[in-house]
This record gives structure tokens, C-alpha cells and sequence, in this order.
């Protein structure tokens, strides 16, 4: 009894607050929803007609490409530097716990938080990243970072960068520091160099966390929603919308209910699909 005590609650949550609105928006849609629906009940059932209009869409296509090129561009920086910065926190300095712990600051701040922060910094002509590369003389003009169809993605991606690398770090240092350390004494006494111990001991040993790293990162940026939103809102142009602001503009500023939760629910299934390979390598690295 007092075991259901604790347990209730937490499905009550779960079942409100997850499973409800997940079983809502796959059944939305199949359906054509529209406004009138919230207000009779009545929406018709259109099978796979949502999905259809959707992937035919002039604007999916290039959608899906700007949601790749920032999905690949944030996973390949965010693992890149913050490994880096993991193999860098393992010596022994002075305010080496106070650095880590500051490292942590863009992961703890809330999302809308950075991304004003960012869209001050990136403004065209008050923004102080370009502010800075007039007075370094590194460009002859403002870049119009978030105004821009060729900058925007670019600049959006940065940001997310910015924002992902603290995880990266955590997770990657953590791994490292689980690799005994007679195995790199021993390398050094047969001779191996710095680049030789991190290619034959360092990333074999440290695989699985990579894996659940690049996992979890990956299911967390095709979803990533705030700082796009706060940044550009997807544009200009569509250049910087992904499948998630593609979703919100669809059903909130299009009104098309169905063909936004039609683009959630792929969303979704690719979400599964990776977090299915996440919990088999979890499995295989316990």
C-alpha cells in the first residue's frame, strides 16, 4: 500500500502529462483538425492524407536539409570541442574545479535565456560579435548573422553548439576519468606518444560513452526548439526552420492542426528509433 503511494503519483503524471498528449498528437494526425474541432469535437478522419500534403510540400524538403545540416553541424562540434575540453580538465591545475564548474553555466541557463542573450550578440548592426570584427578588422561590413538566408542556419547552429558543449564535456570527462591510469603509464613506458595513448587506449576505452553521448545528443538537437525560436523564428526565407519550428508553424501560425502533428509524430518516430539504439547500447555497456 504505501509502495501504490509513492507510485500512483508518478503515473498520474506520466499518463497527463506524456502519454495523453503523445496518443493526441498521433491521432490528430489522421485527422483533419482544424479550429472549428476545438470547439465542436468533430474532426474528420483522413487517414494518411496529412502526411501526404506534408512530405509533398515544397517547404519539407528543404526543411529536412536545414534539420540534417544542424543536426550533423551541432553533434560533430558539440562531441569535437567538448572531448577536447574533457582530455584538457584531466590535468591538474590551479581553478580547474572553479573552470569546470563555469563550463557548466550556457547547460544551466534556460533556453529563451541564451538565445536572447545570442540574438543581442549576433545583432546586424549593435551586436558586439560584430562590433568586435570591425575593430579587429576581420570584416570591411556588419554580418547579418540572424538576417540573412546564407547566415541564419549557420548562426543558429553555433548557438546550439554553444549550448551542447557543457553536456559533452560532463559525460566525456566522467568516461575518461573511469580509464585506469596504469594503461597509459604503461604505453608510456614502451615508448607511446601523446597521440599514439589517445588513439590506441583513450577512444577504444572511452566508445561507450561516446555512443550514449552522440545518442542522446542526437535525439536532443532534432528536437531543439527555444533557440531557433528566440533566434529567427525559422527564417528568414525558411533558411533556418527544422522539422520542430516547421511542426509550430504549421499548426499555430498555418492553423493546419493535422499537418503540424503529421510532422511531430515523424518527429517522434525517429525520436523512438534512437532512443531505442541508445537503450541497447546502454544495455551493452552495463
Amino acid at each position: 500500500m504505501k509502495r501504490a503511494m509513492f507510485v500512483v503519483p508518478v503515473w498520474i503524471y506520466v499518463l497527463a502529462f506524456y502519454v495523453y498528449p503523445l496518443v493526441t498528437n498521433v491521432r490528430m494526425g489522421f485527422l483533419d483538425y482544424t479550429v472549428s474541432s476545438f470547439y465542436t469535437g468533430v474532426a474528420p478522419f483522413v487517414g494518411l492524407r496529412n502526411y501526404r500534403e506534408v512530405l509533398h510540400s515544397p517547404a519539407f524538403a528543404g526543411t529536412v536539409v536545414n534539420t540534417l545540416l544542424f543536426t550533423a553541424g551541432s553533434l560533430l562540434f558539440q562531441f569535437g570541442i567538448g572531448l577536447a575540453l574533457a582530455v584538457f580538465f584531466q590535468r591538474k591545475f590551479p581553478l580547474n574545479g572553479v573552470l569546470r564548474a563555469l563550463l557548466l553555466v550556457p547547460w544551466l541557463l534556460p533556453l529563451v535565456v541564451s538565445g536572447t542573450a545570442w540574438r543581442w550578440i549576433l545583432e546586424t548592426d549593435s551586436g558586439v560579435l560584430n562590433q568586435t570584427l570591425l575593430q579587429l578588422h576581420l570584416v570591411d561590413q556588419p554580418v547579418p548573422w540572424l538576417a540573412s538566408t546564407d547566415w541564419a542556419l549557420i548562426a543558429v547552429t553555433l548557438v546550439n553548439i554553444w549550448v551542447g558543449i557543457p553536456f559533452n564535456t560532463v559525460i566525456l570527462y566522467g568516461g575518461l576519468q573511469a580509464i585506469p591510469g596504469h594503461l597509459y603509464e604503461a604505453a608510456e613506458l614502451d615508448g607511446a606518444g601523446g597521440w599514439q595513448r589517445f588513439r590506441r587506449i583513450t577512444l577504444p576505452l572511452l566508445r561507450p560513452v561516446t555512443a550514449v553521448v552522440l545518442t542522446l545528443g542526437l535525439i536532443y538537437t532534432l528536437k531543439v526548439f527555444d533557440v531557433i525560436m528566440v533566434l529567427t523564428q525559422g527564417g528568414p526565407a525558411d533558411s533556418s526552420q527544422t522539422l520542430t519550428t516547421y511542426a509550430y508553424d504549421l499548426s499555430f501560425q498555418q492553423l493546419a492542426f493535422g499537418h503540424g502533428a503529421a510532422v511531430g509524430n515523424v518527429l517522434i518516430v525517429v525520436a523512438v528509433v534512437f532512443a531505442a539504439v541508445y537503450l541497447r547500447t546502454e544495455r551493452r555497456s552495463g
